[in-house]
């Protein structure tokens, strides 16, 4: 590739290179994902070489997958568990804020904990778009009427997310989930982060006046489709055009969603003789945080230096961050992306053995392969790393 798909030897130097040359990449197999986990290399570990007797393009996608092959099965029980536990600890937090004196301590920490446990229970969407088809449909439908319609965060906004696995759309103009931050102005870094104060509101009129408009405006409803119903970060994101089927579970989650709005802006004055003031206050407050929180998780779960084309596989995985360390981690990448390597390189894997996976990967690994260059210790580290890649682009753009 050019430039940025190589990020060589010279310009991998900006992220504490991450991409040492294109031939390290090499060190992983770039077929399917099951044959990354333990390609490696062991040109310099001659010991090793002479122990297994075997180089790494030996380590085919069946050894790899005997290496993970017990940690592909979901378990219900834990995916319930979590969900409903995190909604109910949410919900108790959220009725809690009004009924303490505010501004106190004791209302920061009951929006705190509302706020992060909402925020959880809101990214098993996340694990929701990864389920195969037919499968545990009892809990979309029941995420999508606790979680999805109030929050208004259905999950079909979030099924153009398999673009951001794909070998073939990975950080490319189809893959809404990726920009170039590192190779950017840090003014776009500032953008992304403010555009928080301003989604919850556009995500109201989304959904209370759009969606109406689309369903008598075939027209519209091609430009809302297009260009307002994906969760992505990149603004100028493209959506494919539905199946009839697809189309058709749209219109009933944005069926949904509609009558929850008006519902909360016409029941509390016709029957309650009441505004919902304090309420939508209160509720855009955790809707800024929850969208905050997890534009900060998103810039820390890549490195963003590719510019829009298309990358192997073993780049996708090394562009991906780990958080194996502390238990912080959990809390602003909870539900298993706090493992977003890991994630990219076994997509299938349920969250609750993502962990389990990458001790398994770290220990039979040596000590020089590529995948330890995917564990960080914190989120401050690649944070500033990525602030200063896009100050040297910049500056770098500005003496060309």
């Amino acid at each position: 590739m050019a430039g940025a798909s190589a990020l060589g030897c010279r310009e991998a130097a900006t992220l504490r290179d991450p991409f040492p040359c294109r031939a390290a990449n090499r060190q992983f197999q770039t077929d399917p994902p099951l044959d990354h986990s333990r390609g490696h290399a062991m040109t310099e570990m001659p010991h090793r070489q002479k122990q297994t007797e075997r180089s790494p393009a030996e380590f085919s996608p069946a050894e790899a997958k005997r290496l993970v092959r017990d940690l592909f099965e979901r378990k219900p029980w834990i995916y319930w568990t979590d969900f409903l536990a995190s909604y109910a600890i949410g919900s108790v937090g959220f009725v809690l804020v009004r009924r303490t004196a505010l501004f106190s301590p004791q209302q920061a920490l009951c929006f705190l904990v509302s706020a992060l446990a909402f925020y959880r229970a809101a990214l098993f969407i996340h694990e929701i778009v990864h389920f195969p088809q037919g499968t545990m449909r009892a809990f979309r439908v029941a995420w999508n009427l606790l979680c999805g319609t109030p929050f208004l965060l259905p999950s079909f906004v979030y099924q153009t997310h398999h673009d951001h696995h794909r070998k073939t759309t990975y950080a490319t103009d189809r893959d809404g989930e990726y920009l170039p931050f590192a190779r950017q102005p840090r003014r776009e870094i500032v953008k992304y982060l403010l555009s928080s104060f301003v989604i919850p509101p556009l995500v109201v009129f989304r959904f209370a006046v759009l969606s109406p408009l689309a369903w008598i405006s075939p027209r519209i409803r091609a430009w809302v489709h297009a260009h307002a119903s994906s969760m992505v970060i990149d603004p100028r994101y493209i959506r494919p055009r539905p199946t009839p089927r697809e189309l058709f579970w749209i219109r009933v989650q944005e069926a949904l969603c509609f009558l929850w709005v008006w519902g909360i802006f016409l029941v509390p004055p016709l029957f309650l003789h009441r505004l919902p003031i304090p309420f939508l206050i209160q509720a855009y407050a955790t809707s800024v945080f929850v969208v905050l929180i997890n534009a900060v998780r998103t810039l820390g779960a890549h490195r963003y230096v590719f510019e829009p084309e298309a990358v192997t596989f073993a780049d996708q995985v090394l562009d991906s961050l780990n958080y194996p360390h502390g238990v912080i981690a959990e809390l602003w990448a909870p539900v298993g992306l706090r493992y977003h390597a890991v994630h990219h390189l076994f997509p299938a894997m349920p969250y609750h053995h993502l962990g389990r996976a990458h001790r398994r990967l770290t220990a039979e690994l040596p000590a020089d392969s590529p995948y330890h260059r995917t564990v960080q210790t914190s989120l401050m580290q690649p944070l500033v790393e990525l602030w200063h890649a896009a100050g040297h682009a910049a500056h770098a753009a500005a003496s060309t």
